[in-house]
């Protein structure tokens, strides 16, 4: 790849993060089903336990078992269970993005993300990344794998519990 076509594909990827985050937070199910591989993974380990970068741990400890939905229809079905009823505000910030070749990339996203239940009553607030990798489709650049780690978690007094 030439640096401008690099580059291109990095303001491809931070656009597709974009929309994720725009379609969640607007619960637009189609929309988000389209920015994923149709056979992707996403992993829920550890999107509520806190990483201690210290220790490199995680509290509570990951589960052995791993949570892992896969396929954008079981994904999207996921996220819907889990947000469809609450506010949800999602941000991220300022992306490592790596090209490894022109149809394979992986990337990390600082974020921040707080779920309020319809009296706007706190549920989660939590900051963390995404680890991430993305596969170019016909159609442009998809999510292929997803995973959530914590350095931060607060939960308010809402009724609903996002995290199923």
């Amino acid at each position: 790849m030439t640096p401008l076509e690099r580059l291109l594909a990095i303001e491809e990827i931070r656009q597709l993060k974009a929309r994720y985050f725009r379609c969640v937070d607007s619960k637009d199910w189609d929309g988000l089903a389209a920015l994923f591989a149709p056979d992707a993974c996403f992993d829920r380990r550890g999107a509520v336990n806190l990483f201690d970068p210290w220790n490199r741990t995680f509290t509570p400890p990951l589960a052995e078992e791993p949570d892992v939905r896969v396929g954008r229809e079981a994904i999207v079905r996921m996220v819907r269970e889990a947000v469809e009823h609450l506010h949800t505000v999602h941000h991220g910030h300022i992306p490592e993005i790596e090209i490894l070749d022109e149809r394979t990339a992986r990337g990390l996203w600082p974020m921040e993300d707080e779920l309020r239940d319809r009296e706007r009553r706190l549920v989660l607030r939590g900051r963390g990344h995404y680890h991430e990798t993305y596969e170019r489709l016909p159609a442009g650049w998809a999510i292929k794998t997803t995973r959530i780690t914590r350095l931060a978690l607060e939960r308010g007094d809402g009724a609903a519990d996002p995290t199923g």
